[in-house]
């Protein structure tokens, strides 16, 4: 019989990469357009802001996850040459170094040495990298594909609020644009929360508090602009 196990750790890249790819685009767009209905801006500016919010954000997105995740694939790959070389080098200390490990982790020294003899027989660079290192291929940092995710779930957090800009008048838009946004935050935030296995209220109440503190603030600061050239 097969035992299938699910683990919730499997999935933290991604799921960390995409909630805050979409929590981002939906609440950085949003503020960016309620301010600019705050400063009373004609409705092709605000548009044009909100696209161009999408656009940018996207792009940095995908840029600095892009940038980070490489740094740590580059940390990978130096290790792994590293460690090839060692265990060409220095065969016999990089045994006794695993067989440490396992006494470490509670085997006997006996067994320690019988599965570390096993496991280079059968591939050692790999039970050294999981093992002594910590690098395995399920938690491998992969840079494009970080990117990609990143700079897509933004893409989908942005446009609920700016597809609202074409169909809405300019006096009830900075309203619906808010309710929208702290609705698809409270499931975002419910979502991620469940998946994390975390309480969903809390996940959904947290999101929705900052996400209402930021577009507050940035619809003041529209106000305010709006004032000033105006008096």
């Amino acid at each position: 019989m097969i035992h299938r196990e699910f683990h919730r750790s499997q999935r933290g890249g991604w799921l960390r990469a995409g909630v805050l790819g979409a929590n981002d685009g939906l609440l950085s767009t949003s503020s960016l357009i309620v301010a600019m209905v705050g400063a009373g801006a004609a409705p092709h500016t605000v548009l044009i802001t909100g696209l161009s919010g999408l656009l940018a954000g996207a792009l940095s997105m995908a840029a600095g996850e892009y940038v980070s995740v490489s740094s740590q694939a580059d940390a990978e790959n130096a290790d792994t040459e590293k460690e090839r070389g060692e265990l060409t080098n220095q065969p016999d200390a990089e045994l006794l170094e695993l067989t440490t490990i396992y006494e470490k982790r509670g085997l006997g020294h006996q067994l320690a040495a019988q599965v570390a003899r096993a496991l280079t027989a059968h591939d050692p660079l790999s039970a050294h990298l999981r093992d002594e290192l910590g690098i395995h291929e399920l938690t491998k940092a992969r840079p494009l594909q970080a990117a990609a995710a990143s700079a897509t779930s933004f893409v989908l957090g942005a446009l609920p609020p700016v597809l609202l800009v074409p169909f809405l008048t300019h006096g009830s838009l900075a309203a619906a644009v808010v309710a929208l946004t702290l609705v698809i935050l409270g499931f975002l935030g419910a979502i991620a929360a469940k998946l994390g296995g975390a309480s969903p209220l809390r996940g959904t109440a947290r999101v929705m508090i900052w996400g209402a503190i930021a577009m507050g603030s940035t619809y003041a600061i529209g106000v305010w602009f709006e004032t000033l050239t105006t008096s």
